[in-house]
């Protein structure tokens, strides 16, 4: 693992992937906005003004090379389907609905904002692909990485042998306390991998998403996965935490472009 600053921003990168592609999970650092969101807010809907939120952006962008209007992002609704964002976006289209976004064209940059749930990075050197997945608890449950590889196969013709992974900065096991109805659905989804994916500690349980992430990238035949082991919560001073801060917090963004 690595971190960087470059123009008053920190973000950190996986060693994992090649050099030749652009990637970067950005820390709270180096932006416009004041407390809580202080300072790279790049969440528009958590009450921070939006004009600090775009200059938030237009920074982020202008430290890895890329166009602003490269961008294509989603709205998350902690579910499982898939944008393939083969070509540019027209600029006045909204963002679609969606966890897992894809490209292979070198001038599309994909964008996600987190605030405790899983980035996941995927490439795909051989067919020369990219990706981002958003994993919060729901997410986790109904399965996105296992979607994600899927979908590589089946829109790019990947093989998972090929496929890379990352696994971002976010909430840790020992932050993440989750009620029984929580627990009880994994048990029933992954009875084999319940005992890896939640503890028990003073009578509260915990929910290891980086765990049950990794585990199911495996089951999908992806072996090359770095896990950043960075909790969200541990570390406010770099990261927002929607669950260390009690939601009076922002957003941070994970960005991924080909290059061209």
């Amino acid at each position: 693992m690595s971190f960087h600053d470059l123009n008053g921003l920190r973000y950190y990168s996986f060693e994992i992937f090649s050099t030749a592609i652009k990637q970067a999970v950005f820390t709270r650092h180096g932006g416009t906005s004041p407390a809580p969101w202080h300072s790279l807010n790049l969440g528009g809907a958590v009450g921070d003004d939006p004009a600090r939120v775009v200059e938030n952006r237009r920074r982020l962008y202008q430290t890895m090379g890329c166009s602003p209007e490269s961008i294509q992002d989603v709205w998350l609704v902690h579910g499982t389907d898939i944008i393939y964002a083969d070509n540019l976006r027209p600029q006045d289209a909204p963002s679609p609905k969606a966890d897992i976004i894809f490209t292979n064209h070198p001038a599309v940059s994909l964008f996600m904002r987190f605030g405790d749930c899983v980035p996941i990075l995927f490439h795909d050197p051989v067919k020369k692909v990219i990706g981002l997945a958003h994993a919060g608890w729901l997410g986790t449950l109904r399965g996105v990485v296992g979607s994600a590889v899927r979908g590589m196969q089946a829109h790019y013709d990947c093989q998972p042998k090929n496929i890379i992974a990352g696994i971002g900065p976010s909430i840790g096991v020992d932050h993440y306390e989750v009620g029984g109805d929580v627990i009880s659905q994994f048990r029933e989804k992954y009875p084999r991998d319940i005992e890896k994916i939640v503890h028990t500690k003073n009578e509260s349980t915990y929910l290891d998403l980086w765990t049950a992430n990794s585990l199911q990238l495996k089951n999908a035949g992806v072996d090359q996965v770095q896990v950043s082991g960075v909790c969200t919560a541990c570390h406010v001073d770099d990261w927002f935490s929607h669950r260390a801060e009690k939601g009076k917090t922002g957003r941070f963004g994970a960005l991924m472009s080909l290059g061209e």
